[in-house]
């Protein structure tokens, strides 16, 4: 009986160990929302950017142990887990990730430890090679420590269930992280702030998340963090430049000049929806060749506010396939005509040109096509940027500006557009800004049609009520 007694004791002293252990206080609680979110997506890509102290590493080494200890709770658990943990160098792992396993890693958990430099019974001063821990379903898992400074050649010969990069690794590195992953059809993710500009990462991972099924990205900052105190955001806010805010509190990449749009952002995206045919406003074009031609459909509610429902966007084909797509687009669109049934789109004034052959302008090959051109577009840098930025989030109530999450080359390019020197954006990657910008120019035309309209009426009545001897 004695024996019983003390047994019970001892499970009750483990569960109450347990349940107050940093990896349960983070599952009941700690945990914040974004934090949640990069946990439960399900894609073998994932990467959050995210400011100092946004809890963005918190959330790289609790993925790191659940999925080691095959206790994850939003993806399917293995045993024999073999995983990479990459840092930038050997003292950056010893400071920041590999104490944070060491945080969440119950030491009972653990089998073995190999180490590179310092002692095994002090891991938390020295630098570690690899961790072996128990896992829940009978085997054991490795988790292995990496650093970029050792170059691409010390990532080969392995087979991994996943790699964790802490920090922006090489290009090279990354490449080769990612083949160490592709028999065990594994994953990776990483967890950054990008203080190193408009990188690999940015072109790659961030830019392209809306057209790789596979790739997912967040963005971290400190108000996410609900363990930081407004008076302390508020005091590390006012110790830091504008651009330096920019990357270290929210995250972002930038460029020297800074984003054209800093506006922009997931409110300006919404999933598309059936667009009542009384929305439908115009079609706009930026023409190319080799280049990408960009074209996209708007839409405009009673309110005022402006929806990019389509696009089609394509390089290196000539006008009459344009032509041919933009039809097929507008009829599984129910797209409106003009008064003679053509299609009607805004375009470049540059389309009047004639072409090399000096025969036909780009303007007169779209209408020989069945689209008719109206190259009558205000060009104006300076008056269609603050307009867009207007649209995209006014001084006051929610943004007048959406663009459907459909509409991804629009959306990878408003990420995408950097000031240059000056007041001049770097002309690179802006085809369907351009095109934007062709129509949000053209709604100051519409405004004024509109009023004379409504003026021309107004004469009208008052012409009616003079007959009539009404006031």
């Amino acid at each position: 009986m004695k024996e019983i007694l003390q047994r019970i004791k001892q499970i009750e002293k483990e569960e109450k160990r347990r349940k107050q252990s940093p990896l349960a206080r983070y599952n009941k609680g700690k945990v914040h929302q974004k934090q949640m979110a990069f946990h439960k997506c399900p894609k073998r890509n994932r990467w959050v950017f995210g400011g100092n102290r946004s809890g963005k590493t918190e959330c790289g080494a609790v993925e790191t142990v659940w999925l080691a200890r095959g206790i994850h709770p939003f993806r399917q658990n293995k045993d024999d887990v073999s995983c990479w943990v990459v840092s930038l160098s050997q003292h950056v792992q010893r400071d920041v990730a590999q104490q944070k396993i060491l945080h969440y890693l119950d030491k009972r958990w653990i089998k073995e430890i190999s180490m590179l430099q310092g002692a095994k019974a002090s891991p938390e001063y020295g630098i570690i090679d690899y961790i072996v821990i128990d896992n829940v379903f009978g085997g054991t898992s490795k988790i292995g420590f990496k650093s970029c400074e050792a170059g691409r050649e010390k990532f080969q010969g392995a087979s991994l269930d996943f790699v964790w990069f802490d920090e922006e690794p090489p290009q090279d590195v990354y490449e080769e992280c990612k083949m160490r992953i592709l028999d065990r059809r594994g994953h990776v993710f990483g967890t950054m702030t990008p203080l190193k500009g408009l990188t690999w990462v940015y072109d790659k991972i961030y830019l392209n998340s809306m057209q790789d099924e596979q790739v997912w990205c967040e963005f971290m900052e400190w108000a996410d963090n609900p363990y930081l105190s407004q008076a302390e955001v508020t005091a590390m806010s006012q110790t830091l430049s504008k651009d330096m805010l920019d990357s270290r509190r929210y995250g972002h990449f930038r460029a020297g000049g800074g984003m054209v749009y800093p506006e922009f952002s997931e409110a300006n995206v919404v999933e598309p929806f059936d667009v009542p045919p009384e929305w439908q406003d115009g079609i706009s074009i930026d023409p190319g060749l080799n280049n990408p031609l960009s074209c996209h459909w708007y839409a405009r509610d009673g309110d005022g506010n402006v929806y990019v429902v389509y696009e089609h966007y394509l390089a290196k084909h000539d006008v009459q396939h344009h032509c041919q797509a933009i039809k097929e687009i507008c009829q599984k669109l129910g797209w409106k005509r003009d008064k003679f049934g053509n299609i009607v789109a805004l375009m470049d004034s540059a389309a009047n040109q004639r072409t090399l052959n000096g025969v036909r302008s780009v303007a007169e090959l779209f209408a020989d096509n069945g689209i008719t051109v109206d190259t009558r577009v205000n060009k104006s840098l300076y008056t269609g940027i603050n307009k867009i930025k207007a649209l995209l989030k006014p001084l006051d109530g929610p943004p007048k500006l959406y663009i459907f999450s459909n509409c991804v080359n629009m959306i990878r390019e408003m990420k995408g557009y950097f000031w240059g020197d000056g007041e001049t954006p770097i002309k690179k990657d802006d085809h369907a800004m351009d095109d934007l910008r062709y129509y949000v120019c053209s709604l100051d035309a519409k405004t004024q049609a509109s009023k004379q309209q409504k003026s021309a009426i107004q004469l009208d009545k008052e012409r009616l009520y003079k007959r009539l001897g009404r006031k």
